[in-house]
């Protein structure tokens, strides 16, 4: 009766309005800080979350794009990779037009150099963050990226400035989640030294239709303005504190944005992509000979697609790769007209 004297496009108009406005009340009454898992040294310990902190983590992600597991590595083995870190940084940040740096001069990115000196298992494949991962994205993801991002000290030549916000998706992704950064900070991360601005809930639904810029160029990704206004009217942008021994797993379509580093000490923030295990990715991470063995204890949680090479090589060339989007996060021949 009703849909008779109604009409049945009207219902369907009237139901998707009624829904759009559902989903922005609901958007509004959420908060734009992240959850934060709070793992115990028990978990720590073991390796292993509670079932509990296990569905928190996968929840949050689908629903916010982004966790966070605090207190889960050791603060002496960040320091021991934070010095060297220090010391590669202050040799990009000397190369100035030649640095690696991501749209602007104050942000670069930064590759840990993966030998056995400087390794640790908990800080680049560490198994709490795998677990969550295998959750979201399907058994065994694999890792295929491993860098960083550093906040740099303001100089004459670079003044405090922000990135744009972007995706690092920028290409036509799947709608459901295939791609996951671990983040490992190797200090506190907090508004003054550059903590990351975040979106929560830009990754649903996101698509290339609201990047500007094409894939491969230095500045890619940038959501158009249009889009940040509306989004922002729904659940706007946070620059969360994250507290040191953190990692931080975020969706790889959330919108983001670096900010700037006010103080004198580099921000140093490591960013490991784990993919699907479907999502063909054919990147390859770059590690010395010497850490075959403890990456070989990893296969049955996480496929690591790495090219092994001797120590030696691995430093000489380490700070010279590509970066920024000279990366390919897409996937080999992609599944197309179907969905």
């Amino acid at each position: 009766m009703f849909s008779r004297a109604f009409g049945t496009s009207n219902i369907n108009r009237l139901t998707h309005t009624i829904s759009t406005r559902q989903a922005m009340t609901m958007s509004r009454s959420l908060s734009s800080l992240p959850i934060s898992v709070q793992v115990s040294p028990r978990e720590v310990a073991s390796q292993n979350l509670t079932w509990r902190n296990l569905e928190i983590a996968t929840r949050a992600l689908h629903r916010d794009g982004l966790v966070v597991l605090e207190d889960v590595i050791d603060h002496s083995k960040l320091d021991f990779l934070n010095e060297k870190m220090l010391d590669d940084a202050r040799t990009l940040q000397a190369a100035g037009d030649a640095s690696p740096y991501n749209y602007n001069k104050g942000n670069i990115q930064q590759d840990p150099p993966l030998t056995k000196q400087y390794f640790d298992s908990s800080i680049i494949i560490n198994s709490l963050a795998t677990q969550v991962t295998a959750s979201v994205l399907g058994p065994k993801p694999r890792l295929s990226f491993a860098s960083g991002n550093s906040a740099l000290p303001p100089t004459p030549e670079s003044p405090p400035q922000s990135q744009p916000v972007h995706s690092d998706a920028d290409f036509n992704h799947p709608q459901s989640p295939f791609a996951l950064v671990v983040n490992v900070p190797l200090v506190e991360m907090t508004k003054e030294n550059g903590t990351t601005e975040v979106w929560l809930g830009s990754h649903i639904n996101a698509s290339a239709a609201s990047q500007e810029g094409k894939q491969g160029e230095r500045a890619s990704g940038r959501i158009r303005e249009e889009f940040l206004a509306e989004r922002r009217q729904e659940r706007p942008p946070s620059q969360p504190t994250v507290k040191k021994g953190s990692v931080v797993i975020r969706d790889l379509r959330l919108w983001h944005a670096g900010k700037p580093n006010y103080t004198n000490n580099t921000r140093v923030m490591l960013a490991m992509i784990h993919f699907a295990p479907w999502f063909r990715n054919a990147m390859e991470i770059e590690v010395s000979e010497d850490l075959i063995p403890t990456l070989e204890k990893e296969e049955s949680n996480l496929q690591i697609q790495a090219k092994f090479v001797p120590e030696k090589f691995l430093m000489d060339g380490y700070l010279n790769r590509g970066y920024g989007n000279a990366y390919n996060f897409d996937q080999q021949d992609p599944v197309e007209g179907i969905f």
